[in-house]
């Protein structure tokens, strides 16, 4: 007989009343947009009133998850990157000269002394006074090479040695480590994007790779692509040099192997230090604002073990010379190392105020870029276009859901209207299911729904017409609407299994908008047949049994 056990009943109408409890914010966006900002921002320590205010738009014990924008929709800032991988190999030769330096000093005896000549950036050219001890210098810096860290770099070593005349030696990096490490500075570039973006709190931003060094960048809702470009662009490089000099020359030449930097508290000073530095911005594993003894802010930070360690040798041998805290090729501060520094921590004073440390712990916290991004393509795609897009999305949304209705009520009647009322449950429970899994809507999407709505009436089309067959078989009408549904259940399960494999290879292998597209188009496959063959039926269900019907019309 036609029935359905209580506790599915319960179960189906639980179901729908959660998922449209999900969907509700959305129906109240830019009140819950404004209450889910200001608790983040209470959360981080911003308690004023005006969030307070914001916090109180939309009751705490709701559900606040939103179907985020994406960037056609809400407007925002598009970049199109290229990491100039080459800027890493001069700094790979310039932190390798105080290894080789050290292991060719032993060796004095055989090669004579050792001298840093000017260098292309991507080599290190070192003279030694001895020719015959060209051999011995070359088995020396050899023995310093590693193996490459790649698949396809296997049985080769990281750098190059050879001799050019009889006393200079030069030393580069080799074809395998060049390729390996565009890979992890391309990889590394954008992580640290990712990062540094997440840290000021933007939504759904699309951070990827594209084609071999190349990186996409879009950030819905931000202002324009040059305040994008600012926030990618103050990541903070951090770096501990040892000091040479002091001077207040500007020209004054700053010899092999060392750069000259300017003070950023004294106007006018400058420092010499060495080029190669003890410690990077690489080792931090923390950067937190904090205060120093004299109540003023500063930045106290914390390395790992490796960059403890080798802060803490230096630290150990130096005891009594300057040592340079270079921010961004500008110094900070050069204290004198009193003690031996322990532990790996430290403490980072200036001229700052209270925002300026907050900042600059959050950049070093993101880290620094390993390579220098130039910007190929930027797009700034105004909210007035991206409302155009969702006005134009609801208007045909409307239409075809409108039109699906009407059609519905026309052909089946009674029955057409219990299946408007399942559509208008499968569009509350795609943007409850949307808004759980923190989706993010494209006009691809809106594209995916406006199908669903047309693909949804399909399962009660075919219901609906098998009832009608079995009807005129003389069947009577309980029985006739149960062999529909019976029936009708394994053409609706092959059309929406097939259409649901190919929302998945299509999210499987697309990106972005292809993307978007399918993920409306597959949960609106799963809503679909839920609604059309529970809530439908469950609908059908209440109905026959208030009404007792002798005969039914379909």
């Amino acid at each position: 007989m036609l029935q359905i056990e209580g506790w599915k009943r319960v179960l189906i109408w639980a179901t729908v009343a959660l998922g449209l409890i999900l969907a509700l914010p959305n129906g109240f966006y830019t009140r819950v947009e404004g209450h889910n900002d200001a608790a983040q921002a209470i959360e981080l320590g911003a308690d004023t009133p005006e969030n307070q205010t914001a916090l109180a738009q939309w009751p705490t014990w709701m559900p606040s998850s939103l179907v985020n924008l994406g960037l056609d929709l809400r407007g925002g800032a598009h970049l199109l990157a290229e990491v100039q991988v080459e800027d890493v190999y001069a700094a790979r030769m310039q932190a390798s000269w105080p290894e080789i330096r050290d292991a060719l000093r032993p060796e004095r005896a055989t090669i004579g002394t050792i001298r840093l000549q000017q260098s292309p950036e991507d080599e290190l050219r070192i003279r030694i006074s001895e020719p015959a001890g060209m051999p011995r210098a070359l088995e020396v810096v050899r023995a310093l090479a590693q193996p490459v860290q790649t698949l396809t770099g296997v049985g080769a070593n990281d750098i190059e040695v050879r001799n050019e005349g009889a006393d200079v030696l030069v030393v580069t990096l080799s074809d395998a480590e060049k390729l390996a490490s565009d890979e992890r500075t391309v990889q590394q570039s954008l992580e640290i994007v990712r990062r540094r973006i997440d840290e000021v709190g933007t939504r759904e931003p699309t951070i990827q790779r594209q084609g071999a060094q190349r990186i996409l960048i879009q950030v819905p809702g931000i202002g324009s692509a040059a305040e994008l470009k600012a926030i990618i662009g103050t990541t903070a490089q951090l770096t501990f040099n040892p000091v040479v000099s002091r001077t207040s020359d500007a020209n004054q030449a700053p010899g092999v192997g060392n750069k000259m930097a300017p003070s950023l508290d004294e106007p006018g000073q400058f420092y010499i230090v060495e080029s190669a530095p003890v410690v990077t911005g690489e080792d931090l594993v923390d950067a937190q604002p904090s205060f120093d003894q004299n109540g003023n802010p500063a930045v106290s930070f914390r390395f790992n073990t490796s960059g403890a360690r080798r802060f803490g040798d230096y630290t150990a041998e130096n005891i009594g010379s300057p040592f340079a805290i270079v921010l961004d090729d500008e110094v900070v501060s050069a204290p004198v190392i009193q003690s031996h520094i322990p532990g790996g921590s430290g403490i980072i004073t200036g001229n700052f105020d209270v925002e300026e440390s907050t900042n600059l712990a959050v950049l070093l916290r993101a880290g620094a870029l390993p390579a220098e991004l130039t910007f190929l393509e930027e797009r700034t795609i105004g909210p007035e276009l991206g409302q155009d897009s969702i006005d134009a999305g609801k208007v045909a949304t409307m239409v075809a859901f409108t039109a699906v209705l009407v059609f519905m009520f026309l052909s089946y009647g009674l029955f057409g209207i219990f299946a408007n009322i399942a559509l208008i449950v499968n569009i509350g429970l795609i943007f409850g299911l949307l808004s759980l899994i923190g989706a993010t809507l494209t006009l691809p999407g809106i594209a995916g729904i406006v199908l669903t709505v047309g693909m949804a009436v399909d399962a009660n089309v075919l219901i609906f017409e098998r009832i009608r067959e079995e009807l005129k078989s003389a069947r009577g009408p309980a029985r006739a609407i149960e062999l529909g549904y019976e029936k009708a259940l394994s053409a609706i399960l092959d059309a929406n299994i097939t259409t649901f494999i190919t929302a998945v290879i299509l999210f499987a292998m697309g990106s972005g908008p292809v993307r978007g597209f399918a993920i409306t188009l597959g949960l609106g496959i799963m809503t679909s047949v839920f609604t059309a063959i529970f809530v439908t039926r469950l609908l059908l269900v209440m109905w026959f049994e208030r009404r007792r019907p002798k005969t039914i019309e379909v």
